[in-house]
């Protein structure tokens, strides 16, 4: 019966085709990237306007009714998948980039604005939007601040939360708030740190003011192979040891770097074990210094070749590969599961060696691809879910890479969220006094606990029952964790 009310009050202000309740409409939204997990939303509205989405929180909070936001869906944390009996609200219609001030280089776009399309908008007076994930040309902005994205860039130039100035957002019962501002600094709580990275647990985001940077003159990409993926890994310590930042640097291993040039043809050495791309922008004097520093120093780190691409088309050909590493695990995999820790960079060497032995173990291929230069692994665990225990073996080597991650002093996410992937290991990572903090976080916003449960913050109970299961396997109370 609630079902039916709500179809009839969210068609008194919204037109019919922007409320779905059909199965087959509803199909298209019962997940995000992490495609495992799958849920039909009770209801799935498409607003077109920041007024809409306030009247649709007031009755959801009136009914108290779930709410769970989606952007384009590229999330890989399940932190879009909607719940069962609650309302999805998907933000793509909101897909308007309001104002650029070419003066204070700063943009105000909607949330269903794709990342690229604002570089893109922007080009024109010489600026550019720098977060760059491999999925921007589909992801949206208002996602990116959801899970407070980076990409091959972030080294540099930062997190989604270093590129924003304002958010306006709405609390679920639907009114509005303005947070941060147009000037490099607010005063008060640093809540749009807070609301960056939330995933949608603390109130709906409607437009976003983003910063702007000047295009750099000039950037080249040196692309170095080594023998070794732990010589690999220790030329990025020593690159930021010699104190350079590069604008990225992305390291890949042997099984990435094949699937990669049989899928793109980027120019990969495919008899190189690792491959590490170092990237060095600014003005032209700068850069060539930079450039023949880092190629120094990757050298003298043990790598058999350096390359430095010659002109733009090929820097951008030599990225091409590195972002098309997804893609390339579908074409050699029926499915992949993609995991998204931080260890401190001096620890890369040895976690890869212990993602090695855990992919022996588990008799799973695993594809490592990561930002290199702060430590953000995104090992692509290579599965087949029409092989029975399979996607449980991936889940269960993909749990065990988060807790390396932590024991070396990391964190279980980088970009990618915590969502329902990574619930369990928030128990490991968090103690029960942090988490009872997060959840009256989430209460001072959200009391009625109705915006995207059930995501990002295990409750006290379910990391009750993590610890019992172990418990009952003879374990101690969390799987033991060797410290680095």
């Amino acid at each position: 019966m609630q079902r039916t009310r709500l179809i009839q009050a969210f068609r008194n202000f919204l037109p019919a085709e922007s409320v779905l309740a059909a199965t087959e409409d509803l199909r298209p939204y019962e997940c995000d990237a992490l495609s495992a997990y799958r849920q039909l939303p009770m209801i799935v509205v498409l607003p077109q306007t920041e007024a809409e989405i306030a009247e649709i929180l007031r009755i959801c909070h009136a009914e108290q009714v779930p709410v769970v936001a989606r952007g384009a869906g590229t999330g890989l944390s399940g932190g879009a998948q909607p719940h069962a009996e609650g309302v999805l609200v998907s933000l793509a219609k909101l897909n308007r980039i309001l104002e650029i001030d070419p003066l204070a280089c700063s943009a105000r776009v909607q949330p269903g604005v794709r990342n690229l399309a604002i570089s893109e908008a922007a080009e024109v007076y010489g600026l550019y939007y720098a977060p760059d994930p491999s999925s921007q040309i589909a992801c949206t902005i208002g996602g990116n601040v959801a899970e407070n994205s980076g990409g091959v860039h972030c080294l540099k130039y930062g997190l989604t939360v270093h590129n924003i100035l304002k958010l306006r957002v709405l609390t679920i019962e639907g009114a509005c708030l303005e947070i941060g501002g147009d000037a490099l600094d607010s005063p008060g709580y640093d809540l749009l740190a807070l609301l960056t990275g939330s995933e949608g647990m603390l109130g709906i985001v409607t437009e976003i003011t983003v910063k702007l940077l000047p295009k750099p003159e000039t950037a080249k990409l040196v692309m170095a192979m080594f023998d070794d993926i732990k010589k690999a890994g220790e030329a990025v310590a020593n690159v930021i040891r010699a104190g350079i930042i590069p604008a990225g640097m992305e390291m890949m291993d042997k099984i990435t770097i094949h699937a990669v040039e049989d899928f793109i043809h980027a120019g990969y050495d495919k008899d190189a074990a690792a491959i590490l791309l170092c990237e060095s922008d600014g003005l032209e004097e700068e850069v060539a210094d930079e450039i023949r520093q880092i190629q120094a120093i990757l050298t003298a780190s043990g790598a058999v070749r350096v390359d430095t691409s010659r002109n733009e088309h090929e820097r951008q050909r030599f990225w091409a590969g590195r972002k098309a590493a997804f893609p390339a695990a579908g074409r050699i995999s029926p499915d992949y599961y993609c995991m998204d820790g931080t260890i401190p960079r001096k620890h890369l060497a040895q976690v890869l060696q212990q993602i090695e032995q855990l992919s022996v173990e588990y008799g799973l291929r695993c594809m490592n691809v990561f930002h290199a230069g702060d430590g953000n692994l995104h090992p692509l665990i290579l599965y087949d879910a029409n092989q029975p225990g399979e996607l449980q073996k991936a889940e269960d080597f993909g749990a065990r890479i988060l807790e390396i991650c932590i024991a070396a002093g990391g964190t279980l996410t980088g970009e990618h969220g915590v969502g329902i992937e990574k619930l369990n290991q928030m128990c490991l990572q968090f103690s029960d006094a942090e988490r009872e903090l997060f959840h009256a976080l989430k209460s001072a916003f959200d009391p009625s606990m109705l915006l995207n449960p059930g995501k990002a913050v295990p409750t006290l109970h379910r990391c009750a029952e993590f610890g019992a299961m172990h418990v009952h396997r003879g374990t101690e109370k969390f799987p033991e964790i060797p410290r680095f």
